[in-house]
C-alpha cells in the first residue's frame, strides 16, 4: 500500500464474515476503516470493538439504495473522506434450488446487491480512488468459475465481478489505480445460513 496518500479504507458489508475480518486485520495494521453494512447494532459493535469512531466510521443502509449510498458518501467526514482502498465484499446467495425451481424475487435480489450494488458504490467512488492512487478489492468467488448444481445466478453474479475487475483494470491501471478479484471457496462465515433462510442443519452439514 505504500503508493496511497490515505490510509483510509471502505469495506462494504462489514457487519459479519469476511468483511468483519477484514475491518479488523486493516485496523490492526493502522488503517482507517468507514464500516458498512445495513444492521446498525452490528455496525456500532464493530465501533466498539475496533478503537471507536476515531478509527472506524460507520455508515448504515442498503447498497441495493443507489440514493441512500450516494447520501451515505456524501456524509463522510473529512478525516475519512479520502479514500484510497475500496473492498466491495457486501454480497449474499439465496437458494440451493435448480433454476427451474427458484424464487425469481431471490435471483434479483442477488443480482441487485452483487452487481448493481457493488458497480454502483465503485462507480461513485472512483475519482476518490484515483485521487489516491487506490487500490480496489473485489470478493468474487470460486463460483466464478466453477459451476455446480443450483449456483445458477449466484455464480453469473460472482463471474460478473470477476469479469468487471478485469475491466476495471484495463481502464485504471494508466491512473494508478490497482483492481483485484479475490475468489474464495468454503470458508466459516453466515454465508450458508443466509443462504439456507437460517438452516443450522444444512450449515452444519456443509
Amino acid at each position: 500500500m505504500s503508493n496511497t496518500a490515505s490510509k483510509t479504507a471502505i469495506v462494504t458489508g462489514a457487519t459479519s464474515g469476511f468483511g468483519d475480518a477484514i475491518a479488523r486485520r486493516l485496523v490492526a495494521e493502522g488503517w482507517r476503516i468507514v464500516a458498512t453494512g445495513r444492521r446498525q447494532d452490528r455496525l456500532d459493535a464493530l465501533v466498539e470493538a475496533l478503537g471507536g469512531p476515531a478509527v472506524v466510521h460507520p455508515l448504515c443502509f442498503d447498497i441495493r439504495d443507489e440514493e441512500a449510498t450516494r447520501t451515505a458518501l456524501e456524509s463522510l467526514p473529512q478525516e475519512f473522506a479520502d479514500i484510497s482502498v475500496l473492498v466491495n465484499n457486501a454480497g449474499l446467495a439465496l437458494g440451493t434450488a435448480a433454476a427451474q425451481d427458484c424464487d425469481l424475487e431471490q435471483w434479483r435480489t442477488m443480482i441487485d446487491t452483487n452487481v448493481t450494488g457493488l458497480v454502483t458504490i465503485t462507480r461513485l467512488l472512483l475519482a476518490r480512488l484515483i485521487a489516491q492512487r487506490g487500490l480496489i478489492v473485489n470478493l468474487a468467488s470460486v463460483a466464478s468459475n466453477w459451476p455446480y448444481p443450483g449456483g445458477n445466478v449466484y455464480g453469473g453474479t460472482k463471474a460478473f465481478v470477476r469479469q468487471f475487475s478485469l475491466g476495471l483494470r484495463s481502464d485504471l491501471s494508466a491512473q494508478g489505480v490497482r483492481v483485484t478479484s479475490i475468489e474464495p471457496g468454503l470458508a466459516e462465515s453466515e454465508f450458508t445460513l443466509v443462504r439456507t433462510g437460517g438452516n443450522k442443519d444444512a450449515y452444519d452439514a456443509l
